[in-house]
Formats: structure tokens, sequence, C-alpha cells
């Protein structure tokens, strides 16, 4: 199935997909930093640095070689962010509808969008019923829904809003319940990066010359979670530690796992706990603030940036950004990829329970009269 990846930062929902078994042909976005490193994780997919305000889906058809199965995208949630400001006249807000529109105008089989449980809140209702109008005349439509990451197995918590959306000429709807099959207990923070504490920093080549790379040297087995995770070599990027103060790590170390510093307000991990949710902080174009990092349930010092994909869900040889501020903020806004790939895993059940799908992706004839 041929997926398009609309507002796809850097590719957690796409990695989702891959792993699932989909295939993301491409992959809009407007930021060039967020997606520095997508062509590096995702070679086969065509990236397309564009404003999705002004992208068509006559272009979205052209980029793609072949039918468009799937649209699937994050847009921007600032705007409705419970924790922001929730401003109406955020011109973020607007690209919500574009997604739907374009939706429209494609017609794939399928679509999910994620965004901020905020979406939800009287205030952007509207804005969210609007949207949705462009397509619910076709689409069998699933949610919203909140869903949290760790109840599929991440290492950290991260509710989100979901919407999933079925063409009515494909397929009866999608259940809750299948989706909740997919369901597994969280992993915790031990089992997401306690092995990382054996890591030796090596010396960088190529492309990974602007970056810190590092590999585990110790023998021995890590947990199921890590396992899945690592890399074939052992060799991964950004996992240079925060150099803090001694007085700020004086003050870290007085905070107990599960408590909160009270100056900075970083909680500390708790080895048996899961994370809480990873901020993504600010753009440069809103005043470039840093969010909160949780601090290390051992050491005096915040997580460092491969801990925090760790426990968001991202391989071992997933590349983010030689700037640290900058992998969080590509960690803080993706989708966790653990959470998506058991999302994709209940559409392609449903599809394959159905009896349709093959026959709407394989049969040229019918699938002629679907877009009809």
């Amino acid at each position: 199935m041929n997926i398009v990846d609309l507002f796809c930062g850097c590719g957690g929902f796409s990695l989702g997909a891959h792993n699932a078994g989909f295939d993301v042909v491409s992959a809009y976005d407007f930021d060039e930093v967020l997606t520095s490193s997508f062509r590096k994780n995702f070679p086969d997919t065509n990236l397309f640095h564009r404003d999705i305000a002004t992208l068509t889906g006559e272009e979205v058809g052209a980029g793609v070689d072949g039918n468009i199965d799937g649209i699937i995208g994050g847009p921007p949630c600032q705007g409705f962010s419970d924790i922001g400001r929730r401003s109406t006249d955020d011109p973020r807000r607007d690209l919500l509808g574009h997604f739907f529109r374009i939706v429209s105008e494609v017609k794939p089989l399928f679509f999910v969008m994620e965004n901020v449980r905020g979406l939800a809140y009287q205030g952007a209702l509207p804005v969210l019923e609007k949207a949705l109008s462009l397509v619910s005349p076709s689409y069998d439509i699933l949610g919203p829904h909140i869903l949290d990451a760790s109840e599929f197995g991440a290492a950290t918590k991260r509710r989100r809003l979901f919407i999933i959306g079925i063409h009515k000429n494909v397929s009866a709807p999608i259940p809750l319940s299948t989706i909740d099959r997919f369901k597994r207990p969280a992993a915790n923070v031990k089992a997401a990066i306690a092995d990382l504490g054996d890591a030796h920093e090596q010396v960088g080549r190529e492309f990974f010359a602007r970056f810190d790379l590092w590999k585990i040297r110790r023998r021995g087995r890590p947990s199921n979670y890590a396992r899945a995770l690592r890399s074939i070599d052992g060799i991964f990027t950004s996992h240079k530690p925060t150099s803090h103060t001694p007085a700020v790590a004086a003050r870290f170390a007085n905070v107990k796992p599960g408590n909160t510093d009270l100056i900075g307000r970083h909680t500390r991990l708790q080895w048996e706990g899961v994370c809480p949710t990873l901020r993504a902080g600010t753009g440069s174009d809103k005043g470039s603030y840093q969010a909160v990092r949780p601090i290390h349930p051992s050491e005096n010092r915040v997580i460092t940036v491969r801990e925090a994909a760790r426990l968001q869900g991202f391989p071992d040889n997933h590349v983010f950004h030689p700037t640290v501020w900058h992998s969080f903020r590509m960690i803080g806004n993706s989708v966790s990829p653990i959470m998506a790939e058991a999302l994709f895993k209940a559409i392609a059940t449903h599809f394959r329970h159905s009896g349709l799908f093959e026959n709407c992706c394989a049969n040229t004839t019918q699938r002629a009269l679907f877009e009809r």
C-alpha cells in the first residue's frame, strides 16, 4: 500500500507505517530543519519541502508512481495545544483544513490524522468539524479518539488525538476494538535506556562527522524493548550528556525519582516507571524556547537525545540533528513509531478481514470504478 505523509517532520509516523509493511512513497513538510535527516532515514521516500497550504491533490498524485492508498499526517498542533495559548488567529490552525482538503482531492482508500487532544476542546471543535466536513460524505470516520503511546508498548506517556477515515466504497468502518487488539503493556524507563549506560564515544566519519557517535561495547542481554531498537553494529548518534554547572548538578542530586525540581521544573525519571510526555519546545519564529527535559533516573543530568529517542520508540539507527535543541524538537513533535506501527497494523488487519482491499488495489477495473 502506497502512503503519502503530510507534515512528516523527522518521520515518526512514516517509520511506524514502514514497520507495519506499508510503503511511504512521498513525504511533505515546510520545515527544512526538522526534516534535515529525513532522506538519510528514508532514502526510498521522495521528500518535498512544500507549504501544505499551497499544495494540491493533483501535485501529490503527480509525485507518486502508482496509486495513493493512504494519506497520513499530523498538522502543526501548537494552535490547539492545551499547554499553549490556543490563539484563534494562529495561522497554523488553518493547516488542519488543508490536510483534509488534500484528502478530499486525492481520494485515498484511507487516511490517519494525528494532533493534540486540545483539538477536541470546545474552542477548537468548530475548526475540526469544518475540516471533517470536507471528507465526511465519502469516508466512514473513527474518532476523534485520544490514544496513549504507553498503552501500545512505548516507554513514555503521550496522549494524542487520532482520526481514521475509511472510504465508504472500500470497506466497512474500522471499529475501535480492532485498534485495541494491538495494545501492549508499557515498557519502563529501565527497559528503554539502561543499556545505553554502557556506550562509549567513537570517532565520527563521513555523514556522521557532524554528530557525536557512540557504541555499546559491553556484551549482555538487553531488554526486549532495547533489543528491538538497537542497530546491528551497535553504533548510534546523539548521546552526548549535557554539562551542567556544579550548582545545577547539586540541585538535581536532591530530586528523588518521581519528584520535580522546583526551580527548573525538571521531573526525575523512575527506572520502573514511564517517561512523561516529551515536549518539543518552540522554533526560532516563536522565541526558540527549550522544552523542559526530564532528569536521568540515577545521574544528575537531563536525558540525552538518544535516551529521549529510545523512550519515544525510535530505533538507534534513526538520525536526528547535530544540534541538541533541534533534535529534541524533532522528537517532541513526532508520533511515537511504536504507536504508529500498532495503528497501521490495525488498519492492515481491518482491510484483510474486509476482503475488499485486494480487489480495489489489485484489480484495475474495480480501482477505476472506485476512483469515479
